[in-house]
C-alpha cells in the first residue's frame, strides 16, 4: 500500500436499509478516488451487507449498542484508531456520539451534517437544506463531495456482488425447494410495527396465485417475523419455503441473489432486493418513499394517496389499516405483470 493512498473512515448507521443506501457513497467517492482505501466503523451485525460492497478494504466494529453513550469505550476506540492514521472520517449518523471516536482518533478531517452541537466534533460540517437533498442517498452523497458540489446523475445506486460459491453454500445447507426457474421472494415482515406490514393473508393470497403459475415461493424475514411466514405457511398448505429466521444476514444475501423477482414492506429486504438488483414490487403504507425509496430501475412503488398518510405510526392511530388493506394482491400481481416486459 503506498503511503501517499488517502484513507477514509466511514462512520456507518445501524440500520440495514441505510447500510445498503450508504454504497451509493461508498461508489461515489471510489469513483472520484479509485485508489483510496475505504474502511467503516459499523455494528458487526452490519458486516454482511458491507461484505457484499467490493468498494470496502476494513470492516470495523463498533461495539456500542444504538443509542448508548459509553464515553470510556467510545474515547479508547478512537485512541486505537489513531494508528491508522485516516485522512479523513464522514459521520453519517446525525447524533453527536456517533461523531466522538473520529475527534478522539484525531482524524484530521471530519465530515458530517450540523446538529446536537457537533460543530464542537466536526470540522467539515455542513447545514442540511432537506429541500435540496430530500433523500437519505442524495444526504449520504453529498457529503462524499466538496461543500455545494452538484450531486452525479444519475445517482450511484446500491450494487451489491455475490460470488457463486456464496450461493451454492447456501443452496447446500438449506435446500430451498426449486422446482423451476421462478423463484418469488416475500418480505412479509417489517421492524418498525404493524403499520408498515401488507396483511399477511393477501401475501398468502399472492403466494397462492403464484404457485399455481409455476413458481416456487421463498418466504424472507427475522427471527421476529416467523409468527407472520408460519400463519402465510398455515394459509398456502405449507406450500412455501419457510425462511424466515433462519438464516444469517449473508446467506439471506445470497439466497436473495437467486430469485426471479420480490414483493415486500418497506423493510431492509426491500433494500437488498433492490441492491441485488431484482424485479421488486414495494408496498408502502403508513411511510413515505420520498426519503428512503428503494434504490433500483427495477422497482415498483404501490402506495395509495390517502389522507392519513404517511402518519409514520407504529400502529394505525384510525384502526382502519386502509393504505395496505386497499391495495390488493391483485393490484400486486398486475404490478408484477410487467417483470417480464
Amino acid at each position: 500500500m503506498s503511503s501517499q493512498q488517502k484513507k477514509i473512515l466511514i462512520v456507518g448507521p445501524s440500520w440495514v436499509g441505510d447500510m445498503v443506501m450508504a454504497q451509493g457513497l461508498f461508489k461515489l467517492i471510489k469513483a472520484n478516488h479509485p485508489d483510496v482505501i475505504l474502511d467503516v466503523l459499523a455494528p458487526a451485525w452490519t458486516f454482511s451487507v458491507l461484505g457484499a460492497m467490493p468498494e470496502i478494504s476494513t470492516a470495523i466494529e463498533m461495539p456500542i449498542g444504538h443509542g448508548e453513550l459509553k464515553l470510556l469505550e467510545r474515547f479508547r476506540i478512537g485512541r486505537k484508531l489513531r494508528s491508522t492514521q485516516y485522512d479523513q472520517a464522514i459521520v453519517l449518523p446525525n447524533s453527536f456520539k456517533s461523531a466522538l471516536i473520529p475527534f478522539f482518533a484525531d482524524i484530521p478531517l471530519r465530515t458530517g451534517w450540523l446538529g446536537e452541537a457537533r460543530y464542537l466534533l466536526l470540522n467539515d460540517y455542513r447545514k442540511l437544506d432537506k429541500t435540496r437533498y430530500p433523500l437519505m442517498i442524495e444526504q449520504y452523497l453529498a457529503l462524499g463531495l466538496p461543500k455545494d458540489a452538484a450531486l452525479p446523475k444519475p445517482y450511484p445506486y446500491p450494487a451489491f456482488y455475490v460470488s457463486k460459491e456464496a450461493q451454492d453454500a447456501a443452496l447446500a445447507k438449506y435446500q430451498p425447494r426449486q422446482s423451476g426457474d421462478k423463484i418469488l421472494a416475500l418480505g412479509a415482515g417489517a421492524e418498525f410495527g404493524p403499520s408498515k406490514r401488507w396483511p399477511l393473508e393477501y401475501f398468502a393470497e399472492l403466494a397462492n396465485r403464484k404457485l399455481e403459475e409455476g413458481y416456487d415461493v421463498w418466504l424472507f424475514g427475522s427471527p421476529k417475523d416467523r409468527p407472520i411466514t408460519d400463519k402465510i405457511m398455515e394459509l398456502t398448505n405449507q406450500r412455501c419455503e419457510n425462511l424466515a429466521g433462519r438464516l444469517q444476514l449473508s446467506e439471506t444475501i445470497a439466497l436473495l441473489s437467486l430469485v426471479s423477482g420480490a414483493v415486500t414492506n418497506d423493510s431492509g429486504l426491500m433494500h437488498m432486493a433492490a441492491a441485488l438488483k431484482k424485479p421488486l414490487i414495494a408496498v408502502y403504507g403508513s411511510t413515505s418513499p420520498r426519503f428512503t425509496p428503494p434504490l433500483s430501475e427495477q422497482a415498483v412503488i404501490l402506495q395509495l394517496n390517502l389522507d392519513c398518510q404517511p402518519c409514520f405510526e407504529r400502529d394505525c392511530p384510525l384502526k382502519h389499516h386502509r393504505c395496505m388493506r386497499d391495495i390488493t394482491p391483485e393490484h400486486v400481481a398486475d404490478a408484477m405483470n410487467t417483470w417480464s416486459q
